[in-house]
């Protein structure tokens, strides 16, 4: 008999613990704008005699999307970003356009709140590919497999009306890939190049009203 009570006690205990860990927990869903601006190598123009062919990239503009659960001041987020970089001609005259994508997976941490405002630091690690033409002819089309990366961000989550949250953020994101090129170059022949870049972002989440003044928001 007393094992019995040790055993419906020992699962009473971890039912609350459970509930307790649920009630405490903030789930969010947001949208965003991005603006993007090249770094490093991915922005310089083409100059004679390079073997660079990830290049030429001016400032673009895209899309993204998060969800995240929070657990008082850590959490963790999963994304997806679309960025379409202008190009400079003399690179990918097809259609002057590189386009990135991928998702992202990481650690945010919220600092304490000052009144309506929560600063966080962010980190994770990116999984992205990017497309883009190459040289003269439209027939030549530059892609990448996707390959992992890193991001480093911070930014403020600013509540509205307790269940939406306002977020500036400013990213930089990290990442090499080797192009392939029909008739040009494959990856085996290829070296890694950097396709690095900052973005400036705008969104607006919804998260959930339960979680309480210490959770996490998104």
């Amino acid at each position: 008999m007393y094992r019995l009570y040790r055993t419906v006690g020992v699962a009473a205990s971890q039912l609350l613990l459970a509930a307790s860990t649920l009630s405490a927990q903030a789930f969010s869903f947001g949208l965003r704008g991005t603006g993007s601006f090249p770094t490093g190598s991915f922005a310089q123009q083409e100059s004679p005699g390079s073997d660079v062919l990830i290049q030429g990239a001016k400032s673009g503009f895209g899309y993204g999307l998060d969800v995240g659960v929070g657990l008082g001041p850590i959490g963790i987020y999963a994304g997806f970003d679309h960025i379409k970089f202008d190009c400079q001609t003399e690179t990918c005259q097809s259609d002057g356009k590189y386009t990135l994508q991928g998702v992202t997976a990481g650690v945010k941490l919220g600092l304490p709140m000052v009144s309506r405002f929560r600063p966080f630091v962010k980190g994770g690690v990116t999984f992205q590919d990017l497309q883009g033409g190459y040289g003269e002819s439209s027939s030549n089309v530059l892609t990448t497999d996707k390959t992992p990366g890193y991001e480093v961000g911070l930014g403020l989550d600013y509540s509205l009306l307790g269940i939406l949250s306002l977020t500036p953020q400013a990213r930089y994101v990290g990442q090499k890939f080797k192009p392939k090129i029909p008739g040009v170059v494959t990856p085996t022949e290829s070296t890694a190049q950097g396709a690095n870049y900052f973005t400036f972002d705008l969104g607006l989440s919804v998260h959930t009203p339960f979680a309480g003044g210490g959770a996490h928001r998104r």
